[in-house]
This record gives structure tokens, C-alpha cells and sequence, in this order.
């Protein structure tokens, strides 16, 4: 047998709508030697910034445009039609053909799982435990949605979770409408289309989001770690009101640091109102847009990067205001930082709502945000002793976890398995 049949070949597709689906993915597949494994790599884009140094095979598949999916996010409506999915299992049915992958692993690519079935080959989805039907959970927090501004906050907290039912069904239904037009059994509401695979991996840690009476199938690989790799520069601030061009070392800074960041997918038109708060403020602030923003009139004790190495800059801070999303929740307390989430669209709700649950943050709602709102949060986040210790305690607990040696643990398990059943 040759060296490369040898390999075990794995498929990661990850849908591009926001750059998190596609890092911890990357972050994973990073972890699998070159030497014994194959990576094929299925994205809309490549950016270089994450892909940089990788041995991953590209191949560009249709996704939909992040644009796009924050608006649809933002009206209500679900992202997917069932024309859409079919399109989709299409060119992922010809990409599995052409890879004859031992495994496909996917990241909110949700026809990636009945491609895989038809293909027969075994699917894994990579989704945060907080989407799992076993989630222990009271009652889901309400996203910012338009039928806020007509029934107002009181009405739409009372009834919306009677709506919830309805609602996961409506946006599940395109993915059981596509899985029977191949004769294919419906899965469920949206939290089993999303956790649908032949397993289920949750980049998370089990005490920050716990679920119960989960299926063998589904494991827990503990928080994926990413950062940009960029110069050592990109980690500094200017000297504070002092006149002098000369950069300033963030640790040698009297002053707290506060790192802020909405990521890909954040209310990025709060940033202005965000910078205004650290300017009044006795801090130092570091803004990473993304690229989403050009801020101006921007106050002497803030800096404005695209990016910056989040887990370096999260370790020096005092505080981290986010989307409230896991991306950048969970990059603050690996490093103990205690994180003010600003959530708008559902996924970010629910990680910012079990950060806070932990005792690990705060919140303010991107829809109720206002200077006086952020400044009185981000000073809770900033002086509560109870706040800082329970980041601590979540970052002990995040230390125990190595994803990718759990991930590539995964792969070795389920391939060999496949291996030996298929002779």
C-alpha cells in the first residue's frame, strides 16, 4: 500500500457566513500530521490570515454571503430554502466523490450530513453545546428580532416561548423537505438539524454549558483556541495622553486595558457609541473591527486595529467587551478575563447567557445598548472581585481541555473503526 492511500483522508466543510465556522475548523484540522493524514478543506473563501501555513487541499463551495446572512438574521428569517440545500448536497455529493473521504467533519453546513449519507460515508458537525437538544436549559433568551419594536420587550419576552416550537420548525423545515426528496427520513426542529450527524462534537467545556442524557455520539472537545498570526507590533498602544508618538507595551501601562472586538457577525454600529464610553473612562482601549468599521474622531486612549492577536491582548486585559458570541467569550476566559457580551442574533444570546450564568460576565442587550448602559457594565465587569474570580475558575477549568489532541483522538477512533469494518 502506498504512503499516500495509507493516510487517513479526512473532508472539513465549513459554511462561510461568519469567520468562526471556518477558524475552529481550521484550528482542528491544524492539529492532524501531515505525515498521516489528508486534509481536504471545502470553504467559499481562503483568506490567508487563517489559512496561512496549512497543507489543507482547497475546494470552493457555495456558501451563503455573510452579508446576506446578517440581514436575514436581523429580519427574522431563515437562511436556508430548500432549493438552496438541494444545491448544496449537489456540489457536496461531487466533492465527496471526487475526495472519497474516510470522514467528513462539518461547521454549520447543514446539508452536509445528508451528502454524507448518501455518499455512505460518516459525518461529525462541529456546533456549540448550547444548540443541543440535551442542553440543560430553562427558557431561551429572546435575540433581537423586529417584532420586538411592535409588541415591545415585555410582550415578546411573555410570548415568546410559545413561539419557540413554531418557530425551530419553520427553520428546520427546509432540510427535511431536501432529506425527502431523496427518501430520506426528516431529523426534527432546528436544535436536531443542527446537532444531526453521525456524531456530534461540542467545542465547548461541559461545566460552562453543560447537557444531559447525551448519546455516546456525542463528545465534548473543550474550547478551540484561535488567534492571527501578525507582528509583534500589533500588540501595542499608544502612550496615553502624553503626547508622544512612541508606542507603549500593553503590560507596562498603568492603566486597565480594555479589549474590544464584535467580531464578524456583532452590531458593528455600536462601536462608535462602545469607543465614546472608553474614551470618558480612566482606561486603555484596543478595538479590533474586523475590517467591519472605519471609526473616526477616535478618543487619545483608544487604539483601532483590524486584528489583533485576541488571546495575547485578552491575557493583559482587565476586560473584553464582545458580540457576547463563544468565538471571542471563550478566547477572554481561557486567559481569566471576564467578558462583557453585547449580543444581537441567537447564538450570541445563548453563549453570553451561559457566561453569565457562570458569574463570568455580563451582558448588555445590543438592542438595549446606550452609553449609560455600557459604562455602568463594563465598570461592574471592570471592579467586581466575584466577576474576575469566576473567569478564573472558568479559565482552570478551560485548561484542562486540549481540543485538537481530543479532535485528532476523534478522527483516529472513527476512521480506524471504518477502516476495520470495511475490510
Amino acid at each position: 500500500m502506498s504512503l499516500v492511500s495509507a493516510k487517513k483522508r479526512l473532508l472539513c466543510v465549513a459554511e462561510s457566513v461568519t469567520l468562526a465556522q471556518v477558524v475552529r475548523l481550521v484550528s482542528l484540522a491544524r492539529g492532524l500530521p501531515r505525515e498521516s493524514y489528508e486534509v481536504h478543506f471545502a470553504c467559499s473563501v481562503f483568506p490567508e490570515l487563517v489559512f496561512g501555513g496549512t497543507h489543507f487541499t482547497q475546494h470552493r463551495l457555495e456558501s451563503m454571503a455573510p452579508e446576506l446572512a446578517a440581514e436575514a438574521l436581523q429580519a427574522g428569517r431563515r437562511l436556508y430554502e430548500k432549493s438552496t440545500l438541494l444545491r448544496y448536497i449537489e456540489a457536496e455529493m461531487a466533492l465527496i466523490d471526487a475526495v472519497r473521504p474516510d470522514l467528513v467533519v462539518g461547521d454549520f453546513r447543514l446539508s452536509l450530513p445528508t451528502s454524507a449519507e448518501l455518499c455512505g460515508v460518516p459525518s461529525a458537525v462541529l456546533i456549540n453545546a448550547y444548540w443541543s437538544p440535551f442542553a440543560r436549559r430553562g427558557r431561551f433568551p429572546v435575540p433581537d428580532h423586529p417584532i420586538i419594536r411592535w409588541l415591545g420587550e415585555s410582550l415578546t419576552e411573555q410570548y415568546f416561548p410559545q413561539a419557540i416550537p413554531r418557530v425551530f420548525q419553520h427553520f428546520a423545515s427546509p432540510v427535511n423537505a431536501a432529506r425527502k426528496k431523496y427518501g430520506l427520513k426528516p431529523v426534527g426542529s432546528l436544535l436536531e438539524v443542527l446537532t444531526h450527524a453521525d456524531h456530534t462534537l461540542y467545542p465547548d467545556d461541559p461545566s460552562l454549558t453543560p447537557v444531559d442524557h447525551a448519546p455516546g455520539t456525542h463528545r465534548f472537545l473543550g474550547p478551540v483556541p484561535w488567534q492571527p498570526e501578525l507582528p509583534d507590533t500589533e500588540s501595542t498602544l499608544p502612550t496615553a495622553l502624553s503626547g508622544s508618538s512612541e508606542p507603549l507595551e500593553l503590560q507596562d501601562s498603568d492603566r486597565p486595558l480594555v479589549y474590544v472586538t464584535l467580531g464578524s457577525s456583532g452590531s458593528v454600529q455600536l462601536l462608535p457609541m462602545i469607543v465614546g464610553v472608553l474614551g470618558q473612562l480612566p482606561v486603555l482601549g484596543l478595538v479590533a473591527t474586523a475590517g467591519r468599521a472605519e471609526l473616526r474622531d477616535v478618543p487619545r486612549n483608544v487604539m483601532v486595529r483590524a486584528f489583533v492577536r485576541g488571546e495575547d491582548v485578552a491575557r493583559r486585559a482587565r476586560a473584553v467587551i464582545s458580540n457576547g458570541g463563544s468565538t471571542t467569550g471563550y478566547q477572554a476566559l481561557s486567559q481569566g478575563t471576564p467578558v462583557l457580551g453585547v449580543p444581537s442574533n441567537f447564538d450570541q444570546y445563548l453563549a453570553t447567557e451561559a457566561i453569565v450564568q457562570a458569574g463570568a460576565g455580563t451582558c448588555v442587550k445590543a438592542r438595549q445598548a446606550t452609553p449609560d448602559a455600557l459604562r455602568a457594565a463594563l465598570l461592574r465587569t471592570l471592579e467586581d472581585a466575584h466577576i474576575r474570580a469566576a473567569a478564573q475558575r472558568v479559565a482552570a477549568s478551560f485548561g484542562a481541555y486540549d481540543a485538537a489532541a481530543r479532535f485528532r483522538a476523534f478522527v483516529d477512533q472513527t476512521v480506524g473503526a471504518e477502516r476495520r469494518a470495511t475490510g
